[in-house]
């Protein structure tokens, strides 16, 4: 479906690979047509939410703006690549996760590279995918006109807390901070509880938790995304 001719009217907004209705509830918050999608349901029950592989024909139905919040990044991202290779390029890694194989670490990967790719390619005009900088066996796998990620951090908006993010964006400008925190002293108690992501136990919930949206960061995506996109579609109208 080739994209629509949207005028004036309110765009239509397609947040992936999330569950908690963060990001969904920003965007339709300023009165946008915005749906959400995961493999599973949910959190806030929410009927603008469809349950569904991204990869199974949603992003070709005339969207004017994808944000993918937490597509599928261990295997990817520079602190999982440990477990993905040893010296060189795939080379066996000399330890793995316990009870896990070589083989479960490549497939998840594959997953990664397949799910990031088709929203990178998707025929939708704006297109913003949150991930951590990736390591070199997922950058050699990305689409040539990948950009370098735009790495922001919660306290830009309002969070006392650190958590690298990373925005890789086609067609949308990068974040402004909008309530910029002065940051604690190094190694301070108020330092060591901004870092209350990285300070996580193991256990069923924490990638879950860890990959979160922040409110205050997607109250500016919002803004700052949409409202760039409606003034791109006033000016061609």
């Amino acid at each position: 479906m080739q994209q629509l001719d949207i005028g004036l009217r309110p765009l239509r907004i397609l947040v992936g690979c999330e569950t908690s209705g963060i990001a969904r509830r920003a965007f339709a918050d300023l009165g946008h047509d915005v749906w959400s999608c995961d493999i599973l349901p949910a959190e806030d029950g929410s009927n603008r939410h469809i349950v569904c592989d991204i990869r199974g024909g949603i992003l070709n139905e005339g969207w004017d703006l994808l944000a993918v919040m937490h597509p599928p990044c261990t295997r990817l991202c520079r602190s999982g690549r440990r477990w993905m290779s040893g010296p060189g390029k795939w080379t066996e890694p000399k330890q793995l996760p316990k009870g896990r194989t070589w083989q479960d670490m490549k497939d998840e990967f594959e997953e990664g590279v397949s799910i990031f790719e088709a929203c990178w390619n998707a025929p939708i005009d704006r297109v913003a995918a949150e991930n951590p900088e990736m390591n070199d066996l997922a950058r050699d796998r990305m689409p040539d006109d990948l950009p370098d990620p735009q790495i922001v951090q919660p306290f830009w908006f309002g969070h006392p807390e650190y958590k690298a993010t990373g925005w890789y964006l086609r067609n949308l400008p990068e974040l402004e901070p909008t309530e910029l925190l002065t940051e604690p002293e190094r190694g301070s108690p108020e330092w060591i509880a901004w870092n209350r992501v990285h300070r996580m136990p193991p256990g069923p919930e924490r990638a879950r938790l860890r990959s979160r949206s922040f409110p205050g960061m997607m109250k500016a995506a919002a803004a700052q995304w949409a409202g760039y996109a409606v003034e791109q579609v006033r000016a061609a109208a």
